[in-house]
């Protein structure tokens, strides 16, 4: 099935139908579709079609839409069904016409604030419905598991501190944060995390972690990737589990390299500040000073 391209840059806004977006706690999406016509139909379908994907394997996610209430339709994404990470562009397709792109209506995402994944599953899944700059409507979906979900951030006196729970995975000692480099000609750099007695909420609440990271440790100007590191052993067979890439995901929005901002921290060589990456990861820029 071929697919309307994408509007370009200087597309006008989009008409044509809308869907309204509820999440649960549990991971699952509900659209709800207003029919124009406002007649009863049972030969439509909701695709969900995943950027940079082709239309074989890895084709559209086909949902049924289903007559609910009077000229509306309703489509049901199950937390139990697995979408790769990546935005996902939605469209409907209305009989034996093409798919054609929805528009957001209205969104109740007030269950995804401060989720907490459930002790006993083995994956984690999180989408979060949002308008595209230009103006149509897409799910940001990420797959992870082990997850290590980053709450309160500061930077003083050089360092950053970082509080946060890690889910799916115990913490060991020698747990600690591990900044890496995006060049393949340096080291990473790794701090002991601080774990206080008592903290530990267990599987159901996830381990409670707590890192400080001296920013001129950092050597050179560069990109630093974060990760937590359950246990400090360099060993894999020692390790109860690995590297888990440090994150902010466990909430409503789903671009936080547009909407949150830290300041630059002053250091020996220059300026540290910290930054989430396109898919919401938490990392470091290191900047030299000119001279």
């Amino acid at each position: 099935m071929t697919l309307p391209r994408r509007p370009g840059a200087a597309a006008a806004v989009p008409s044509g139908p809308s869907a309204d977006c509820t999440a649960d706690s549990a991971g699952g999406l509900t659209f709800d579709l207003a029919l124009p016509d406002g007649e009863e139909r049972w030969d439509a379908a909701l695709l969900l079609h995943r950027r940079g994907s082709g239309t074989g394997a890895e084709g559209p996610v086909r949902l049924p839409l289903f007559p609910f209430g009077e000229g509306r339709l309703r489509a049901a994404l199950p937390s139990t069904v697995q979408l790769a990470e990546g935005v996902w562009d939605v469209y409907v397709s209305l009989g034996d016409d093409g798919p054609q792109r929805l528009r957001p209506g209205v969104s109740d995402l007030s269950s995804l604030v401060e989720r907490v994944p459930g002790a006993h599953r083995t994956w984690l899944g999180v989408r979060v419905p949002y308008a595209t700059r230009h103006g149509n409507l897409s799910v940001r979906a990420w797959l992870r598991w082990p997850h290590a979900e980053v709450g309160d951030l500061w930077i003083e006196d050089g360092v950053l501190s970082l509080r946060g729970r890690l889910y799916g995975a115990e913490l060991a000692t020698g747990a600690g944060l591990e900044a890496r480099p995006r060049q393949q000609d340096r080291e990473p750099v790794f701090v002991p995390a601080d774990v206080p007695v008592g903290a530990r909420c267990g599987a159901e609440e996830g381990e409670l972690f707590c890192s400080a990271l001296p920013l001129a440790e950092l050597p050179g100007a560069g990109e630093w990737e974060l990760w937590l590191r359950p246990s400090g052993s360099a060993d894999p067979a020692e390790r109860p589990a690995g590297p888990v890439r440090i994150a902010r995901i466990l909430d409503d929005v789903p671009e936080k390299q547009r909407t949150v901002s830290y300041p630059p921290c002053s250091t020996p060589t220059g300026t540290a500040t910290p930054y989430y990456t396109r898919d919401n990861d938490l990392a470091v820029r290191v900047e030299r000073a000119e001279g």
